[in-house]
């Protein structure tokens, strides 16, 4: 029988996680493709970062409101518009700009070894918001993946003490995808997964529309058949049906295992990086992807003893 099953569940009996991790998987699959396909979209002044960036929401934007409309969905209620403001900042206007700038410059294997500190920032960000009280090993593990993102950004930008504005910015990704990705997960279990996304890439649409029209003015995007395909690709799957699958997967949860799937991110994007760039791998890239992904996974699993655990009840709407 099924786990939603009212009829074989007791309302406050935690779900199975089979489900909640292969929900995760399948969104992290598809975020893998973002970084490589950002850097085909940037790169040679194809398109400019800022179109790139604010361009792929108006498109997700107009998915979800037609989604929306369908579907017939309520609006949101009073606090839930803040709290998807919140989401709107971190994962559909800091992250894809953010990540645009630095990879005009950045290589997308250098950009997916400082991003792959993102599973251990979220679950920080997750301890916060639900006011945690994990073991002192989460904040060392946590601790210690930031410090080899910041010392592998420093090496490859020409030695310790120097970052490269791409770095800064990567770091800044990282940290407005933590809050969007923490925030989402929650609200996932009161409106719904892709309702979350959907609300959020509406709420936010205004502003993308307006940074939108001012790249296009300002810099008309002249790419090919290749740089528009990968930014269709960012458009409806990495701001759009990828956060299905993510925040239904971070809905069911337990969040902090959840999260875990993001570990392999890292690996899958500097793998489409070297088939679809012919980017080469260096020993620094290997080893400080190994070093980041290794400290993210001490932390997520250190917090994993804390209860983070939906009942059946939440699911009812994290599945709608």
């Amino acid at each position: 029988m099924s786990y939603v099953s009212s009829a074989t569940k007791n309302p406050g009996e935690p779900i199975s996680l089979r489900s909640g991790l292969l929900w995760g998987l399948l969104g992290v699959t598809a975020f893998s493709f973002t970084v490589p396909l950002t850097r085909v979209a940037v790169q040679q002044g194809a398109m400019s970062p800022l179109f790139v960036g604010s361009g792929r929401a108006v498109i997700a934007a107009l998915l979800a409101t037609a989604a929306l409309a369908f579907t017939r969905q309520k609006l949101p209620r009073g606090s839930q518009w803040a709290r998807l403001l919140v989401v709107a900042g971190g994962v559909v206007v800091g992250f894809p700009l953010l990540t645009s700038f630095a990879l005009t410059t950045a290589p997308a294997s250098h950009g997916a070894v400082v991003i792959a500190v993102l599973p251990a920032a979220t679950a920080v960000v997750a301890v916060l918001r639900t006011r945690e009280r994990p073991p002192i090993a989460f904040w060392i593990a946590a601790a210690l993946g930031t410090s080899a993102a910041v010392i592998f950004a420093a090496l490859q930008s020409g030695g310790l003490g120097v970052l490269h504005l791409s770095d800064l910015l990567l770091l800044g990704a990282v940290a407005a995808a933590a809050i969007g990705y923490a925030e989402g997960g929650l609200l996932a279990r009161e409106l719904g997964a892709w309702q979350t996304v959907s609300w959020a890439l509406v709420a936010s649409s205004p502003l993308m529309i307006a940074l939108a029209g001012a790249s296009v003015v300002g810099h008309p995007p002249t790419g090919g058949r290749v740089e528009w395909a990968a930014f269709a690709y960012l458009a409806a799957v990495s701001m759009f049906l990828g956060f299905f699958a993510w925040y239904r997967g971070l809905a069911l949860g337990p969040m902090a295992q959840v999260s875990q799937t993001q570990l392999v991110q890292p690996v899958m994007t500097i793998c489409w990086a070297t088939v679809l760039l012919h980017e080469q791998l260096s020993l620094p890239t290997v080893l400080g992807g190994l070093v980041i992904v290794g400290c993210a996974l001490t932390a997520v699993r250190t917090r994993a003893g804390k209860r983070d655990v939906p009942t059946n009840t939440e699911v009812v709407h994290a599945t709608r």
